[in-house]
């Protein structure tokens, strides 16, 4: 089972059994941005695309200032999670003491919480089965408010969906790289290296894209290519389709005939 959520260091979650849940989050709640320091918070894809983007900088820059790779859940790939601050709480970099700066483009894990999704998993096939669970920190005041919620309010009010359209393609991604297609050499494999930058260095990864004898070896339709001129979005979709092409061959991929490939 892939949780694609992940609760702060030292707490909980259990199953929801209901499609009920009270939790309030507000600056009157006593823990107001405890959940915001010392997070071991990860990132998927998509939230380094908001993330990088909302601040204008470039994947690189992103990267290097803001995350760092660690073994967390999969042993075949690191996870990429958010730097916080050298300061004694270790707060997140875009905490302030008035909130959150990048609010509208909080990455997936503070934007769904305390709502976790599971997507069940049947050996190296993903059964499309989510379940829902609720983190449960033992700081987190919110969970004592009165509101109540559904699970269908809460994606809603939290603007979760798209988060989750976008992680599900991750989940797919992800389970190719816990079978270990890096063989011995692991992550000092360079085909690891590439996998990586067409997961979260966009910029790099357009750069491979367009300014080598990629298109010129792949049978893309211009359609789509000029999409990933302008959308890094599919840019990041385009990046998990290669991936699938060139970790096992199959995938929507196709490469360009050859003029001596037999008509």
């Amino acid at each position: 089972m892939k949780k694609t959520t992940h609760p702060t260091p030292g707490g909980r979650s259990r199953r929801l059994t209901k499609d009920t849940f009270r939790f309030d989050c507000h600056s009157r709640v006593t823990c107001f941005t405890r959940c915001c320091k010392d997070a071991d918070m990860y990132l998927y894809p998509y939230d380094v695309i908001r993330m990088k983007n909302r601040l204008g900088i470039s994947s690189d820059q992103f990267l290097e200032q803001y995350t760092f790779q660690a073994i967390r859940d999969n042993p075949h790939f690191p996870s990429l999670m958010l730097k916080m601050a050298d300061n004694d709480e270790k707060w997140c970099p875009f905490l302030s003491i008035k909130g959150c700066m990048i609010y509208e483009d909080r990455p997936f894990s503070c934007r769904a919480y305390p709502l976790e999704r599971a997507v069940a998993r049947t050996g190296d096939e993903i059964e499309r089965t989510v379940l829902y669970f609720i983190a449960e920190d033992s700081y987190c005041k919110g969970h004592e408010e009165s509101r109540e919620w559904t699970i269908k309010e809460w994606i809603e009010d939290q603007q979760i969906q798209l988060y989750n359209n976008m992680n599900d393609l991750w989940v797919d991604i992800d389970t190719l790289f816990r079978a270990n297609p890096w063989g011995p050499k692991g992550i000092d494999n360079p085909a690891f290296k590439m996998a990586f930058m067409a997961c979260f260095n966009v910029d790099e990864f357009k750069k491979f894209v367009f300014e080598s004898t990629f298109l010129s070896r792949f049978n893309v339709h211009q359609d789509r290519v000029s999409q990933l001129r302008e959308s890094d979005v599919e840019l990041m979709k385009f990046g998990f389709d290669w991936i699938k092409y060139f970790l096992t061959g199959k995938g929507p991929l196709m490469t360009t005939p050859s003029k001596d490939d037999p008509i």
